[in-house]
């Protein structure tokens, strides 16, 4: 019977997809409304909580010092986790991060790392000593698909309103706070497919039924600096082409979105 049921709200959503429809009434390449609010968690060095539709995700900074990688001894390090509540959603259980989680931290880190978002030769305090460690956190809140676009606007979002802990730390050889070193300013767009019709920002059940999924993320000069596929169908060469040519027009309006609600000058 399930089987039957998601054969029907399958073809359901081919259909009206099809037809140029969605359940919710956007246009194919639409996003659902976006909300960004950043410096939400106090404790953290820095924050955003990013609402797209029903999506929900709060994403968090903190630095401390520690030893560099023995191959990069002049350069920071940069380390990114998520973690998916069982109040989010009930396909998510409690215990270690699953395959769901880790896929998230990955897609949206390699945004980041791939872009240069952050100067990490900046972060350097004592080459082969002490650098600065930049961990990034995502918490699901609310999952009604497309996590991979809510958590890349929060990332963007909180690493802007992240500032270096100096003070704290005597180690620091600083003695003021200072704003993270950022370079590049990098958000996602995250396309589906259903059959032969391509989405963008799928809600769960568009996302339930999709056969491929493409995150393409770009910097503020339309340049890919990573791209990521998922599930188990394909993208051919036309298709992943118009993704690309979307998103360009995309990212720069998200872009826009994030970094007006930071409002961080020194870019």
């Amino acid at each position: 019977m399930k089987e039957i049921l998601s054969r029907i709200t399958k073809d359901y959503l081919y259909r009206l997809v099809k037809e140029g429809k969605r359940l919710d009434g956007r246009g194919m390449y639409e996003y659902r409304d976006i909300n960004i609010d950043a410096g939400e968690i106090d404790p953290a060095e820095g924050s955003a909580r990013v609402k797209l539709g029903d999506t929900d995700v709060y994403v968090g900074t903190k630095m401390d010092v520690g030893e560099p990688y023995p191959d990069t001894p002049d350069t920071g390090v940069l380390t990114t986790a998520a973690e998916l509540i069982p109040m989010a959603s009930p396909k998510y259980e409690s215990g270690p991060p699953g395959e769901d989680a880790t896929e998230l931290a990955r897609v949206v880190d390699r945004g980041v790392r791939e872009g240069d978002v952050v100067d990490t030769t900046k972060l350097c305090i004592e080459e082969g000593e002490k650098v600065w460690i930049l961990f990034i956190d995502i918490h699901v809140l609310d999952y009604d698909g497309n996590l991979f676009d809510a958590a890349g606007m929060g990332i963007m979002a909180a690493l802007l309103d992240t500032m270096v802990p100096a003070s704290r730390f005597d180690e620091a050889d600083e003695d003021e706070d200072y704003p993270l070193p950022i370079e590049h300013i990098v958000v996602p767009a995250t396309f589906t497919k259903i059959k032969d019709q391509i989405l963008l920002d799928s809600q769960l059940e568009e996302e339930k039924i999709a056969d491929a999924r493409l995150t393409v993320s770009l910097n503020e000069n339309d340049e890919i600096v990573a791209m990521q596929k998922g599930l188990r169908g394909v993208f051919d060469y036309e298709s992943t082409k118009e993704c690309i040519r979307k998103a360009k027009d995309i990212c720069s309006e998200t872009r826009d979105k994030v970094v007006d609600e930071v409002g961080r000058e020194n870019i």
